[in-house]
């Protein structure tokens, strides 16, 4: 019997017409372009305005892209996994919420939270629902609403994040191509540096924790990017190791569009020129779990059947973790 791997087959992506420029946070905070460039590489991100709007809308926008693309009936759609770090309420899940509103009437759903790297985790995990036959068409969806919990008078936090969705579909390959090896990691000691401090269970939300700002993005910039810059270039170095791949057999890094210099370490580790490199973080920031497939929906047309494609990243808690695939289709 053929090994069955779990392809992508589809790709769909959305980001919010609203675009906040360096210019614009200059008259927001004490910073300026070139050392917000200098640090992250961004130049703007997007921002979803509007009053009661959340991930669950720009979930279902690039899913209705995604479908529309495909030619596909929402009814034909089995399970999806949303990765989301800003769920539209913390029950019911973000999932299911845009099952409802793009009429997936017959699939199961719901969320994973592993911050910037769930959606990768979302992707390891929906794969196995593919490999064991259990279902034929599966959504993975990136989706966070990241300026909802970012301080505007934090310049630390308050320029990198944007907001955005991005998702995949699955479907069975018995051909080779697929996800073929996954390497996933947490370190849950790494949430002292980065963490929201209040609205969980520990310390649920107050008229002192709104106060107190503490509602918002925490994070030590320093630990989390040495932290980061190690664990996300040697993850991608070591699934490349074990699966016997050199920079000449890989033509596309995905990384998490964390920060630039991030980036660009995990790269050179690799040893991979710069146009092997997919980058987008100077259009639209870090938009967490959308990062990765955002960077598939926009590369699609230079991605061909046969590829060999590492996705990494890294997130808060810590998390991190890589992805090796072969791309299963010509986008035409």
């Amino acid at each position: 019997m053929q090994k069955i791997h779990a392809a992508i087959t589809a790709v769909g992506g959305y980001t919010p017409d609203y675009i906040l420029t360096n210019a614009e946070l200059e008259t927001m905070m004490d910073t300026n372009d070139e050392w917000i460039q200098t640090r992250t590489g961004i130049k703007e991100r997007r921002i979803l305005k509007g009053e009661g709007l959340g991930s669950s809308d720009m979930g279902a926008e690039a899913v209705k892209v995604l479908l529309a693309k495909k030619n596909i009936d929402p009814k034909e759609i089995e399970l999806v996994i949303c990765a989301t770090a800003t769920p539209d309420m913390l029950f019911p899940a973000t999932a299911n919420i845009i099952c409802d509103k793009v009429g997936m009437t017959n699939a199961w759903g719901y969320d994973i939270s592993a911050a910037c790297s769930g959606f990768l985790f979302a992707l390891t995990t929906a794969s196995q629902f593919i490999e064991n036959g259990r279902h034929k068409k599966v959504l993975v969806i990136g989706a966070d609403k990241m300026s909802s919990i970012v301080n505007y008078e934090d310049r630390a936090t308050a320029i990198i994040f944007g907001d955005a969705a991005a998702c995949v579909l699955l479907e069975p390959d018995t051909d080779g191509y697929g996800i073929l090896d996954t390497i996933t990691r947490t370190d849950g000691s790494g949430r002292t540096y980065l963490h929201q401090k209040a609205g969980g269970s520990v310390k649920p939300a107050s008229l002192e924790t709104v106060m107190n700002k503490e509602h918002y993005i925490y994070q030590e910039g320093q630990p989390v990017f040495k932290f980061a810059v190690k664990n996300m270039a040697d993850v991608s170095a070591e699934i490349m190791e074990r699966n016997n791949l050199t920079s000449d057999d890989i033509a596309w890094l995905v990384p998490h569009q964390a920060n630039k210099r991030i980036i660009t370490a995990t790269g050179e580790r690799m040893n991979l020129p710069a146009e092997k490199v997919m980058i987008n973080i100077d259009k639209y920031g870090n938009t967490t779990n959308a990062t990765i497939p955002l960077c598939l929906f926009e590369w699609q047309e230079r991605l061909h059947k046969g590829d060999n494609i590492v996705l990494a990243a890294f997130g808060g808690g810590f998390t991190w973790g890589s992805i090796y695939l072969k791309w299963a289709y010509d986008t035409v």
